[in-house]
């Protein structure tokens, strides 16, 4: 699949980078960390202007991002249901819908750049769970800028080398979902056996 994706950018140029990140942000399994590298080493070589590549790659991600929180907030839990098999690991992510006001902006922005794998399941939870659209909008197109410019950066710098840092980062990111979701159900965890004991120590009284 890289292989087409590539493929369609270099044919097709803005309007498949727009397509591409928007159709990933509501869910499909796309490698736009990929495609945001690759953007940046054209941007070196000249045939992109970096301001502009920064600029597409953010508002189609913005896009998607907005029909996913438009599909949780109208749909509800029935199409998130639904649509888990689009979301890769979204099984394992089933917890994340109740978490998602607790998490609040921080959820919101880091999922746009940082874990980016959690990004459409936020979309759908921050909706499902009528998360303030102008909140989640604020913060989404400030994470997809901070994210399609660190890519793109990193791209232009490391533009002799964009199979292998892709593939670094793209091993990095599952790490820290990992760690994130070890941490979650951990919490979790202890929360349960706090309540347990708590409740053993009332019925022994």
């Amino acid at each position: 699949m890289n292989d087409q994706i590539l493929a369609a950018f270099a044919r097709y140029g803005s309007p498949a980078l727009f397509a591409i990140v928007a159709v990933a942000a509501i869910g499909l399994p796309l490698p736009v960390t990929l495609l945001l590298i690759v953007t940046g080493s054209m941007v070196a070589q000249g045939a992109m202007d970096a301001w502009s590549a920064i600029a597409i790659a953010a508002a189609g991600s913005v896009a998607g991002d907005q029909i996913g929180f438009a599909i949780g907030r109208w749909g509800g839990t029935l199409v998130i249901q639904r649509l888990k098999h689009l979301l890769g690991d979204a099984k394992r992510l089933r917890d994340l819908d109740a978490k998602a006001k607790t998490w609040g902006t921080a959820g919101v922005f880091f999922s746009r750049w940082l874990v980016t794998p959690l990004g459409p399941w936020i979309n759908l939870a921050s909706g499902a769970s009528r998360y303030s659209w102008l909140r989640f909008t604020i913060w989404d197109v400030i994470g997809e800028t901070v994210g399609a410019a660190l890519y793109v950066w990193v791209g232009i710098v490391f533009n002799d080398r964009v199979q292998e840092v892709g593939a670094v980062l793209g091993d990095l990111t599952w790490a820290i979902v990992a760690v994130l979701l070890a941490a979650v159900f951990g919490w979790r965890l202890l929360a349960r056996r706090s309540v347990e004991a708590k409740a053993a120590q009332s019925f022994r009284a």
